[in-house]
C-alpha cells in the first residue's frame, strides 16, 4: 500500500498516483480541494493509481461536486477499470454528471 499524491504537472493537469482507499483518504484530502479551481479547466490523470477501493469513487464523486459548484470544468483520465467497475455496479456510470466527466 502507498500513500496518495497529487502533483501539479501544470496548466491545469494533475496526477494523481498512490492508492485511492479507506487507508490512504482522510479529512484533510477531502478538505483540501482548493487545488480544483487553480483554472477553469481541470485534468485528473488516474494513470498512476495502483489501488481503489470505494472510498475512491466517493473522492471522485466529491471532486466532482465541488468543480461543479467552483463551476470548474472537470475530466478524467485514465480511469483504472476497477474504479469503472465500481461505478457501473453502484449505477453512477448512469448519472450523466458522472459520465461527462469521464470524457
Amino acid at each position: 500500500m502507498s500513500g496518495l499524491n497529487i502533483i501539479d504537472k501544470g496548466a491545469g493537469h494533475y496526477l494523481v498516483e498512490g492508492d485511492l482507499t479507506f487507508a490512504t483518504i482522510d479529512k484533510q484530502t477531502v478538505k483540501s480541494l482548493s487545488f480544483l479551481t487553480a483554472y477553469k479547466e481541470i485534468t485528473l490523470d488516474l494513470g498512476q493509481v495502483r489501488n481503489t477501493d470505494s472510498a475512491g469513487l466517493a473522492l471522485m464523486i466529491e471532486w466532482i461536486k465541488y468543480c461543479r459548484a467552483k463551476r470548474t470544468l472537470l475530466r478524467f483520465s485514465n480511469v483504472p477499470k476497477q474504479l469503472l467497475s465500481m461505478a457501473r455496479l453502484s449505477g453512477f456510470d448512469q448519472d450523466a454528471h458522472f459520465a461527462v466527466h469521464l470524457g
